[in-house]
């Protein structure tokens, strides 16, 4: 058959006069009184219909749904989640997998390898076949029951979307019905259109598209006709007939529907040959597959549920395209097992950890983990869980005091006693060994993480200011304004940690860090676009003095262990009783969040703290992600103006 021929067989006449009479069209309109083409159908399926009363059933026509909806009906679709380089982390769907296409993007062998078994009289009747409906009064008699129903593919469409799929004598007279309407209303290729994107393919797989990109791995305009006629085979009892369980059967289906097809004359016998004989690649059955990157995926789907709705996410055909570099995140996931298993795995000091990595120059999320091990817990740590980070908050403190214009990195504070009312009680801070150094610079106290300068740093700028900066970074979990706080008495997400260390690698400027790029519809109309928009929200001078002194955390500080050949910046955080441990470091172009504790809050054991936890699993992450990238160096501060 010429590549013209499915134009041709679509281009004769869509209206016969019957369709056109005021009879017909009254009847349609108005279905008090059942056409000649009913009464008709109603004999050949059957004379049990009489014993209902064609009276009743005229009157319960009255209720039939309204066609016309279908002008405005938009099937579900499968939402697809890509990686910010377009590799596929997961597809989201509802009841059904589903991709919506055009008639014109589905190969002309598929539309007449279905046409052949499903409906060949498609393009010439109008809704009903007689000599379909015919065979099956036959079939039926012969049987004693209902076993054929000589449906139409605009009666299966009804049946699909209007009907239940029980078999008995009133719902295909029903389907009669409903299918007349949608032939007086719609266009063949409407029809035929919204039937290849409704038809269950089998394996919760829906439509033409989504078939042919789970049975062949391509899409169903590359289809080629061998692999048309096996998919069309499939229709009638698609996981029985399916080449993933039964390949010998389905080959036996796509023989009959070669078959028809050159009964049909749609294809010469040197076509149907060949077809017969072409090897066939079989995909893998998409709509179970699980996420590539799990904890990111469910996060990207909550952030979207809440933004539009549960709906909308699993039936909508979202195209969302993540931050996520899944390069990284595999590296992320395996840093994150492996160095669980190489320093935790006794179990006897940590349950879980959790990692994330932000590029400041954009805030983008690159790699975010949740846990070990997503088959083992789904709880996602690096968004969920809120604790506390110790040292790892001091910075903020460093930084106000730096932004206040009275600080540099060398002025001098007295490590010594002090204690601070506090409600009926006294306050005294007291440094991890136990010890005071005296008068020191900022930067050894920093360095060395020196906990009663900290408070008195943070006394002196006000707690209520560090609060201030805290919430411009995006920090939102809760916070009181307690003398501890410079101390990291607050519970906060890795990823609140990581996304206010990454402006302080980019000087000052700041985005919402977003595990989304955008969003688009299956028609490639933009729905969220969070393309990066930075402000500068921190002084530079003093984020760069900050970052100056969180180098030296490294080279000779609490961090020894964060040592990865570049420049660097970071720091620990140890909580009391070594519940929590931490590690935040960054590099101009990575900004990474390592947590390493216990889920219900146990100690992970004397002598645990992040640089000694935490600060080795940042660093075997960072030499792998960082290996291709070129070393850059920290601006200093003298580049910027001093407040």
């Amino acid at each position: 058959m010429s590549s013209n021929s499915f134009r041709k067989v679509r281009s004769r006449s869509r209206r016969s006069p019957l369709v056109r009479s005021p009879k017909v069209l009254s009847y349609i309109q108005d279905v008090s009184q059942i056409s000649a083409a009913t009464l008709l159908t109603v004999a050949m399926l059957g004379s049990s219909v009489v014993a209902g009363g064609l009276v009743g059933l005229a009157i319960s026509f009255r209720n039939l749904p309204d066609v016309r909806v279908l002008r405005n009906y938009i099937p579900s679709e499968t939402s697809y989640v890509y990686d910010i380089n377009g590799a596929l982390l997961d597809n989201v769907h509802g009841e059904a997998n589903r991709e919506v296409i055009d008639l014109d993007d589905i190969s002309p062998d598929m539309k007449r390898a279905v046409l052949a078994m499903e409906d060949s009289a498609f393009y010439t009747h109008q809704g009903i076949n007689p000599t379909g409906i015919a065979r099956a009064f036959f079939a039926n008699f012969q049987a004693g029951s209902t076993v054929q129903g000589g449906s139409t593919v605009t009666m299966q469409l009804v049946k699909n979307l209007f009907l239940t799929p029980e078999r008995t004598i009133s719902r295909k007279l029903v389907e009669v019905v409903l299918a007349m309407r949608i032939e007086q209303i719609f266009e063949k290729d409407e029809i035929f259109e919204l039937y290849l994107n409704q038809v269950y393919w089998g394996h919760n797989t829906y439509g033409a598209e989504t078939a042919a990109q789970s049975y062949f791995n391509k899409s169903a305009k590359d289809l080629t006709l061998a692999e048309s006629a096996m998919m069309a085979g499939l229709i009638q009892a698609p996981e029985s007939f399916s080449p993933f369980l039964d390949y010998e059967e389905a080959k036996k289906r796509q023989a009959l529907v070669l078959n028809r097809m050159e009964q049909l004359q749609w294809a010469s016998a040197e076509e149907v040959e060949a077809a017969k004989k072409q090897p066939l690649t079989l995909g893998e059955i998409t709509s179970f597959r699980s996420s590539q990157a799990p904890y990111v995926t469910e996060a990207v789907m909550k952030e979207l549920t809440d933004q539009f709705g549960e709906e909308a996410v699993a039936k909508g055909g979202m195209r969302i395209q993540t931050t996520i570099d899944l390069d990284l995140q595999q590296l992320a996931e395996d840093t994150v097992a492996d160095s669980y298993y190489r320093y935790f795995g006794s179990g006897a000091y940590a349950d879980e950890m959790a990692l994330v990595a932000v590029d400041p120059r954009t805030h983008f999320v690159k790699a975010l983990v949740g846990g070990v091990d997503h088959g083992s817990s789904q709880f996602n740590r690096a968004v969920q869980s809120t604790r506390q980070p110790g040292s790892a908050f001091k910075p903020f403190v460093y930084y106000a005091a730096f932004a206040s214009g009275k600080y540099t990195p060398d002025s001098m504070i007295s490590d010594s006693p002090v204690s601070y009312p506090d409600g009926y009680k006294t306050y005294t801070p007291r440094n991890y060994d136990g010890s005071f150094m005296g008068d020191i610079p900022l930067r050894k106290a920093l360095e060395t993480s020196r906990n009663v300068p900290a408070i008195k740093l943070g006394q002196t700028v006000g707690i209520n200011r560090i609060v201030e900066i805290a919430r411009t970074l995006g920090i939102e979990s809760p916070m009181d304004p307690v003398i501890s706080l410079p101390l990291g008495a607050v519970d906060l997400t890795p990823l609140e940690l990581a996304g206010a260390y990454a402006t302080f690698a980019n000087y000052g400027w700041h985005s919402d860090p977003t595990l989304i790029v955008q969003v688009t519809d299956s028609r490639g109309n933009m729905i969220l676009d969070n393309t990066p928009k930075p402000q500068l929200l921190l002084d530079p001078w003093a984020s760069a003095a900050l970052t100056n002194v969180l180098q030296g955390v490294i080279s000779q500080g609490t961090a020894t262990n964060a040592k990865i050949g570049r420049p660097a910046a970071g720091k620990t955080g140890t909580t009391d009783s070594q519940r929590d441990v931490w590690f935040v470091g960054y590099v101009p172009q990575l900004a990474t969040a390592v947590w390493v504790g216990n889920d219900d809050n146990r100690p992970l054991g004397s002598g645990a703290t992040g640089g000694g936890y935490a600060a080795p699993v940042w660093r075997d992450f960072m030499v792998e992600a960082l290996r291709d990238e070129p070393v850059e160096q920290f601006r200093k501060p003298n580049e910027f103006i001093r407040p």
